[in-house]
């Protein structure tokens, strides 16, 4: 058998939001030879068992700390490309519990990169998903990846730390790995009904108000999951053609759009034709009021570009809720 692009594939998250479209389009694409996902927790309404992946992979239930396990894994299906996924990624369980945000994304990541370095023969490539958050607040400017890192609160600081964790293991070891910066996924497959899209469009599927939490006039930087999925693959793509040229890199991806929630929630109530107007309940706390990031690395030296963009991942998004909640 022809071996395929990323040969043996280790994802770690493959049940979230994220994992599970880039396992769809993996699969979909026919570019590995094994895919082996680490699963902590089984989530029966995840895409991940919905869409019957778990049978097209060789799952593995066990914690991302366990570093036994891992290196286990990684020799033992002799891994060729690992993407890292798995973080406990809600801030408002990261301000609630720091400790086990900080120990999950942190621990987690330093267990699996020294996994990765202890089989560094096989292993060709591995990203690690980092975020916007780990440039902590930098007043509004535009981030590119020359910003520092610089998290202040729970969930950021994890990020901040885990990107320089996987930067170290770059520098001292030659170990294989390049870090995604991306903003807010949404997409077809979110399971958190507290996130703006699903609880927005629930909330209007329920003829009800949407809730803002925060004062609406927090700007981010959002992505629809199926590109951000998409830049991984060609980020790794170009990892395995020339390791010595991306080893250590840092990409953003973003559509380079300033959105509030406000925008965010009214771009939604237009698609799905609706006259609710949104509740302000501004009681968000601890938050960056602004974060966008500035994509012209990715676009340069990746040849990077949306294959859909934010309205038509809303549109996209919408007819997944209608479709897979309207018994609910």
């Amino acid at each position: 058998m022809k071996n395929k692009i990323f040969g043996n594939v280790f994802i770690t998250g493959a049940t979230g939001l994220l994992g599970s479209e880039l396992l769809s389009q993996i699969l979909e694409n026919r570019e590995a030879n094994r895919i082996v996902c680490l699963v902590r927790d089984i989530v029966p309404s995840s895409r991940f068992f919905t869409e019957k992946f778990n049978e097209k992979i060789v799952l593995i239930q066990g914690d991302l700390r366990d570093q036994d396990l891992i290196d286990r894994v990684l020799n033992e299906y002799e891994i060729n490309t690992v993407f890292h996924l798995a973080a406990q990624t809600i801030v408002g369980h990261a301000n609630l519990r720091p400790t086990e945000t900080l120990d999950v994304n942190i621990r987690g990541t330093w267990a699996l990169m020294e996994a990765c370095r202890l089989n560094q023969k096989n292993i060709k490539t591995i990203l690690f998903a980092s975020s916007d958050k780990a440039y902590g607040n930098l007043n509004g400017e535009r981030y590119d990846e020359s910003f520092p890192l610089a998290g202040q609160h729970p969930y950021d600081v994890s990020k901040s730390c885990a990107d320089l964790i996987c930067q170290m293991y770059a520098k001292t070891y030659h170990t294989p790995v390049a870090i995604t910066r991306c903003g807010n996924f949404f997409g077809p497959g979110d399971l958190n009904e507290n996130r703006i899209f699903p609880s927005t469009i629930l909330s209007v599927m329920k003829n009800e108000r949407p809730q803002i939490r925060s004062n609406g006039l927090f700007i981010r930087d959002y992505i629809f999951v199926n590109d951000g999925a998409a830049a991984y693959r060609t980020l790794a793509k170009k990892m395995i053609e020339s390791p010595e040229k991306f080893t250590g890199e840092a990409f953003n991806f973003s559509y380079e759009l300033k959105l509030t929630v406000i925008d965010v929630v009214n771009t939604i109530l237009k698609q799905m034709d609706s006259k609710l107007t949104p509740e302000i309940l501004n009681q968000s706390s601890h938050e960056i009021p602004v974060q966008a990031l500035n994509s012209a690395k990715a676009i340069k030296l990746l040849n990077w570009k949306p294959l859909f963009g934010f309205e038509e991942g809303v549109k996209k998004t919408v007819e997944w809720y209608k479709s897979n909640y309207n018994e609910k």
